[in-house]
């Protein structure tokens, strides 16, 4: 297939957290706020002038110095933002919004705290409590939590508007943002898709990590490009593949993935599009800050909710996905010693195998996977294996 016009440009922005286009949004009088985790309402820290960035550590090596403080035993997602606030990688963050979701990211933003990784006058870390079920009073309880913890302190440090009126317009650009990247991210349901599952995953990531107002143009300029781009007449794929479980923010293991014939399909893992890139349906009559916060709380399906029916949630979400791009096999991947996606991957990849009849393949992994050759030999025979049940349907084999 032809090359995407920005693709390059994309995989530019992905380098550096303090990318290009967060520079020239603080450079034009923006609020600079990093989060880690889906829980704390991506919307919520585009209101105003705020601009939101979901921190990665690009180009992550040793972890030493993040190790000696937290230990070897903790996730590498957590450690590698450690490592590089320590050495001075979030220097351009404004204030970093927290989210008491894992044990290992709670002691990470304390080491924000404690190590005084920023040096801004009024920089400050703050946190909120996640809820564990979708009931009202968990929804009540989450609205103050964001209301006290992320807006008030907004408004009392950087003088931002957080008034239902801004809420409802950073909405708006939120759900242009995400009704363009679904879009794209529906032209993998096709036979011969026109966009591989590593482009997919650029955009994505550069749609969280960078300011939605300036990465807008690109993007929708990429959907028009997207809607007249002709697929291969031979498609380089021998098998296509559902992704379901935790923080994957290195496009280098979509790409090893797909390097050994697997087409990356959905991505239902924390930093994909599902849950994050869903339109936020706001009505007149009910406070947009209670909305906001319920959207997230229903469409949210980390690990991290143990109600039997947030259980049964993402596993009817992993199945769907699949059926609905056509996999052929789904993976489940965690961190290594991520306590929650541990626990899940054990047993979901399971009974998504023996109940829901789909091929699985079962993996943990560090932070960067790019030249994992364990992890390649893993998948290429995921792949092979894949293609020899597609072979027997294809000959009537039962």
């Amino acid at each position: 297939m032809k090359d995407l016009k920005h693709l390059i440009y994309f995989e530019s922005l992905l380098e550096d957290a303090n990318n290009e286009l967060v520079r020239q949004a603080h450079e034009e009088g923006g609020v600079t706020l990093g989060y880690t985790c889906f829980h704390i309402p991506e919307v919520l820290l585009n209101v105003d002038r705020c601009f939101s960035v979901r921190l990665r550590a690009p180009k992550t090596g040793s972890l030493d110095i993040a190790t000696y403080y937290m230990s070897n035993y903790t996730c590498d997602y957590a450690r590698a933002l450690v490592e590089r606030a320590i050495e001075g990688g979030y220097q351009f963050l404004d204030a970093m919004i927290g989210v008491d979701a894992c044990s290992a990211m709670n002691r990470a933003m304390e080491h924000f705290e404690i190590l005084n990784v920023n040096e801004k006058p009024d920089f400050f870390v703050t946190h909120t409590d996640m809820p564990l079920k979708v009931t009202d009073y968990y929804i009540d309880s989450y609205v103050e939590q964001m209301r006290v913890n992320v807006l008030d302190r907004l408004t009392e440090v950087f003088g931002v508007d957080t008034s239902d009126a801004a809420l409802r317009a950073a909405v708006r650009e939120h759900n242009e943002m995400c009704a363009i990247i679904s879009e794209i991210g529906e032209m993998r349901k096709a036979e011969k898709p026109i966009i591989t599952g590593y482009e997919f995953h650029i955009m994505n990531l550069v749609s969280y990590t960078c300011p939605t107002r300036l990465i807008l143009p690109y993007l929708r300029e990429t959907l028009v490009e997207l809607k007249t781009r002709k697929p291969d007449s031979k498609s380089p794929f021998r098998a296509r593949v559902a992704i379901v479980g935790s923080e994957i923010d290195d496009p280098s293991l979509t790409k090893l993935i797909e390097d050994v014939g697997a087409l990356v399909v959905s991505d239902r893992y924390c930093f994909g599009s599902t849950p994050g890139r869903e339109v936020i349906e706001l009505n007149d009559e009910e406070d947009a800050l209670k909305q906001i916060c319920r959207h997230y709380m229903e469409v949210g399906e980390c690990a991290r909710y143990i109600s039997d029916e947030k259980v049964q949630q993402r596993r009817d979400t992993a199945d769907r996905l699949a059926r609905e791009f056509h996999a052929d096999g789904i993976i489940y991947e965690q961190m290594k010693y991520c306590d929650y996606w541990g626990f899940e991957r054990a047993l979901a990849s399971h009974v998504v195998h023996e109940e829901y009849g789909w091929p699985v393949l079962s993996i943990d992994r560090v932070y960067s996977n790019g030249s994992s050759g364990q992890l390649r030999t893993r998948v290429q025979a995921f792949v092979e294996s894949l293609e020899i049940k597609r072979i027997q349907r294809e000959r009537g084999a039962v």
